[in-house]
């Protein structure tokens, strides 16, 4: 999965599209974004979580119960850099939850869902800032994050922590970014992982 580059703050006046995302946040889209709050603000309990995987390792082989194993890129190491990680942070202050960054996550996941694509370029081009400007007013700094085939809120952020085979840990460094503030995740099907849940960052966003 890519990582979207923190843009500086700018707004082009658009048209605005039709709603194709209708409605509040589902109780998951909110959940995901709690999840990420409590590990930014505890991040050295938010550890414990991920401690609790180890036993579920063998090699690169990731066998979650109930669940078909997955061979992951780098196993159990990966796991172990963002426990080390989450013990030796500093806590930093909540997300907030963004109705209106939660409505532009809905919007790119149903755009990326069909096409079985997996990327932070819409269908028509347009890239993040482009997305927000449509639908509100954004200042300092935007990121996005995108996470596919998990169903639980918990397990959304634990695949975005641990980030393996992802050069950098870019999504794990946009949970923690101490510069993005609010938070707003959208969840639609996806043709090729079942699921997809996408989360746009902001220090702050006022939607039209």
């Amino acid at each position: 999965m890519k990582v979207v580059l923190l843009m500086l703050a700018g707004l082009l006046l658009e048209a605005q599209p039709p709603d194709l995302a209708a409605g509040k946040a589902s109780a998951f889209d909110r959940a995901v974004v709690q999840e990420m709050s409590d590990a930014r603000v505890q991040p050295r309990a938010y550890a414990k979580h991920l401690r609790a995987l180890r036993d579920d390792f063998e090699g690169t082989l990731w066998k979650r119960p109930g669940r078909v194993p997955l061979r992951t890129e780098e196993g159990v190491a990966a796991l172990d850099e963002a426990i080390a990680f989450l013990e030796s942070t500093r806590p930093l202050g909540p997300l907030r939850f963004n109705e209106g960054l939660a409505r532009a996550a809905r919007l790119h996941a149903q755009d990326l869902g069909p096409r079985g694509a997996l990327e932070h370029v819409g269908a028509d081009g347009s890239r993040l800032s482009d997305r927000l400007n449509r639908l509100g007013t954004w200042h300092g700094l935007v990121a996005e994050n995108i996470s596919t085939g998990e169903t639980e809120a918990r397990q959304v952020v634990i695949q975005l922590l641990v980030d393996g085979g992802v050069a950098g840990r870019g999504h794990r460094k946009n949970i923690f970014h101490p510069d993005l503030h609010q938070a707003g995740a959208g969840t639609a099907p996806h043709r090729d992982f079942r699921t997809i849940t996408v989360i746009d960052y902001a220090d702050g966003f006022t939607p039209k």
